[in-house]
């Protein structure tokens, strides 16, 4: 963790990725949102950037084959 700025995205990519490893797979995810796998690897790889389109297009289909839905709550104000 340390004071790297990139530490919560990076940690958020692999928590995509290996959730996708552990559902469906990077092959099933790649035929069933039309986004090539190899992009998809790179999105979730550590030093992939996601497309905003690309990253929602995943979203939505995680939610919605795995029956979850992510929330963004506002973080509390000291």
């Amino acid at each position: 963790m340390g004071n790297d700025a990139r530490w919560p995205q990076d940690s958020s990519k692999a928590i995509f990725r290996d959730f996708i490893h552990a559902t469906l797979g990077f092959g099933a995810l790649a035929e069933a949102t039309g986004v090539p796998v190899k992009i998809l690897m790179r999105m979730f790889g550590p030093s992939g950037n996601p497309q905003a389109k690309n990253l929602l297009l995943v979203i939505a289909y995680l939610q919605q084959h795995e029956g979850i839905k992510l929330q963004v709550k506002p973080a509390k104000v000291a």
